[in-house]
């Protein structure tokens, strides 16, 4: 499995080996030593796993969970095609205001570590999208909040060839500027200690 580091801090994209054969194929999304490798601790204990099926030109994002408690994120794209994107929103972060972008589909079956603290969104770019995640925490509504994904100070890379299809939450969501004016964005090194915790509890007591 390669590991790249993707443009907003602790972020990283995984792309796994596919073994193809005439049955179909096997492949890993998630590999525990290079995900140790490349982030530095084993994956958090995982405390709830997601599963969303979208259509073609599904936008769902951008969307983060207030920290405490955080949320980290594993994720891949168990069916179609999807550009996945990870928001830097945690203030005082080396790469606050940043974004980066990963295309999951069904020929790389690449996966994407986000850390506790960031906006995280997605655009189907085909019918039956399938996203699946893993959290670090149970999802709990009042914790959950979201950004414009079309505020143009973010310049999210949105197709322009397909129509945006937004839930009445996600169109109603406040820009960034907004959301920091309210204070309403996690802190950064608040997030760090979050991270520093679930590594910890993530590795075995000896």
């Amino acid at each position: 499995m390669k590991a790249r580091p993707l443009t907003v801090e602790g972020a990283v994209e995984f792309t796994p080996r596919v073994f193809p054969d005439d049955r179909g194929k096997f492949v890993s999304p998630y590999q525990e030593a290079a995900f140790t490798e490349a982030h530095g601790a084993p994956l958090f204990p995982v405390a709830q796993t997601n599963h969303s099926v979208s259509r073609r030109g599904v936008v769902r994002g951008v969307h983060y969970t207030a920290a405490p408690p955080g949320t980290a994120k594993y994720v891949y794209c168990a069916r179609g095609r999807a550009l996945d994107i990870v928001v830097d929103i945690r203030v005082g972060s080396p790469t606050f205001g940043r974004w980066d972008a990963v295309l999951m589909d069904q020929r790389d079956h690449r996966a994407g570590y986000f850390p506790v603290g960031v906006g995280h969104a997605f655009v189907a770019l085909e019918d039956d999208t399938v996203m699946s995640y893993m959290l670090s925490e149970s999802y709990v509504a009042e914790h959950e909040l979201s950004l414009s994904v079309l505020d143009p100070a973010l310049g999210l890379p949105i197709p322009t060839d397909l129509e945006p299809i937004l839930s009445e939450r996600d169109r109603a969501a406040v820009t960034l500027a907004e959301a920091q004016e309210k204070g309403l964005l996690p802190d950064y090194a608040r997030c760090q200690e979050i991270e520093r915790g679930l590594a910890l509890r993530a590795r075995p007591v000896a």
